[in-house]
């Protein structure tokens, strides 16, 4: 009975030994993986640095964190440089996405402008004779006046002469018929020296020479320019007013060099300015600058407004665009889809539930929240135009990007680890990490190196 009971015993013990075994072998990373379900492990790295791949296990040289293994089935067979995010994650993330869709495209052009007076509704008022002011009715730059309004009243001893001068060959023409051709005279020089038809006329109708000559506003506007005092001399030649009708004004609009082949006179525009919210104006291109500007590298166009109101003031800021009157089908994401990194512009493709890759494209034209795609995509697929910012630092993909699809020239690791002149964007930091589950999934060329030994 005893010796039955050590067999058991033994044999007891021996099972709880070899089930210890071959649970710790199991759970040993890379040893028996497929029996826990997660495939065949394939490399390990490091979640930190996921460009670099290890052929064991063991402690990251780069943090002080232990090294996790991808397997066949994590990896999932999906392209080179594909990243996965867990569902759930992305998720709480927010990430959205948007098809890749055919629709019609019109060219438009979007430029920043300012307003400017209408050169051709500008008047001045200038003196033809020497004289002095001995009455100024406007006093003040930006005053409004009205047409045939009083502004001036100028002594000048040439204009009284010339009209005493007048009435004398008036006087002789109706004592001698023969002397009609002095009286036209004497209005010619009048007319020359400043003088209207009517002022004139009032001359000959009254009989006796005005002292003071009467200056008058010749449109409806606003005094943009005040030469005089009241009191001051004036000299021939000598600006007034500057006067300037705002009815309508121009707005110049700046278009970028790669956009004014296609700008040309007669095309619809519209324009919105900030301090008039919600309002549109709608006009047509007047003008097209032959000169582009070296210092901007953009080309003027002139648009002309109706502004019965004076609503528009000079150098006010105006966001302009400009519609030509043919449309193309094109291939459209969300502009909110796409990443410009200055040097080319990328998306972020989705390829199934939770699995991303940075992809590069080539855009066109862009109106109405949609740009164009002339390459690097497809219809129908789906594009990340929400919660794409997720992967770098403080959600910051731009960095990431330049890291997964690094330039031909260096390689992946030199591009994650910041060797690369010029790069602004750190290594994620673990704060940033924590709680993501977001793996590089391998390729077939993929060097494996040991945790002693960087790639």
């Amino acid at each position: 009975m005893k010796k039955s009971t050590l067999i058991v015993l033994v044999i007891a013990a021996g099972a709880a030994v070899g089930g210890w075994l071959l649970t710790h072998r199991g759970a040993s990373p890379g040893v028996n993986a497929t029996a826990q379900g997660k495939g065949r492990v394939l490399y390990w790295y490091d979640p930190m640095r996921p460009e670099q791949h290890f052929d064991k296990p063991g402690k990251s040289p780069f943090m002080d964190m232990q090294l996790v293994p991808m397997t066949a089935d994590e990896a999932g067979g999906h392209q080179e440089g594909t990243i996965s995010i867990d569902p759930r994650m992305a998720q709480n993330l927010g990430i959205r996405t948007a098809p890749v869709e055919r629709g019609t495209l019109a060219q438009e052009a979007r430029a920043t402008g300012s307003v400017m007076a209408n050169e051709s509704r500008i008047q001045v008022v200038q003196s033809r004779a020497a004289g002095w002011v001995e009455r100024l009715q406007v006093r003040k730059v930006g005053d409004p006046v009205r047409k045939g309004q009083l502004l001036a009243e100028v002594y000048s001893p040439d204009l009284l002469a010339a009209q005493q001068e007048l009435l004398l060959a008036l006087r002789s023409a109706g004592e001698h018929p023969g002397a009609g051709s002095l009286v036209e005279a004497s209005r010619y020089r009048l007319s020359f020296l400043g003088m209207s038809d009517t002022q004139i006329a009032q001359i000959e109708q009254n009989g006796h020479a005005q002292r003071r000559v009467a200056f008058y506003s010749p449109i409806n506007g606003v005094v943009t320019q005040l030469g005089v005092r009241e009191g001051a001399q004036v000299s021939p030649g000598m600006n007034l007013f500057n006067l300037v009708d705002l009815s309508t004004v121009w707005v110049t609009a700046e278009i970028t060099e790669a956009q004014a082949a296609w700008i040309a006179n007669g095309q619809p525009a519209e324009v919105r300015f900030a301090a008039l919210p919600g309002r549109v104006f709608k006009g047509s291109v007047d003008y097209v600058y032959p000169e582009l500007m070296a210092e901007t590298r953009t080309l003027k166009a002139r648009i002309v407004l109706d502004n019965p109101r004076l609503e528009l003031k000079p150098e006010m800021y105006a966001t302009v665009t400009v519609r030509s009157g043919t449309k193309r089908d094109a291939l459209l994401i969300p502009s909110e889809a796409l990443i410009r990194t200055g040097t080319r512009s990328a998306v972020i493709v989705a390829e199934g539930e939770g699995h991303f890759r940075p992809a590069d494209v080539t855009v066109g034209d862009e109106t109405d929240g949609k740009v164009e795609i002339r390459s690097g995509l497809q219809e129908h697929q789906q594009v990340v135009a929400s919660g794409q910012f997720l992967i770098d630092s403080e959600a910051n993909l731009r960095g990431a990007l330049g890291r997964l699809t690094p330039p031909e020239n260096e390689s992946p690791a030199g591009a994650m680890s910041g060797e690369r002149s010029g790069d602004e964007h750190p290594a994620p930091s673990m704060k940033s990490m924590e709680g993501m589950s977001i793996k590089k999934e391998p390729s077939a060329g993929d060097a494996k190196t040991t945790p002693e030994k960087r790639r």
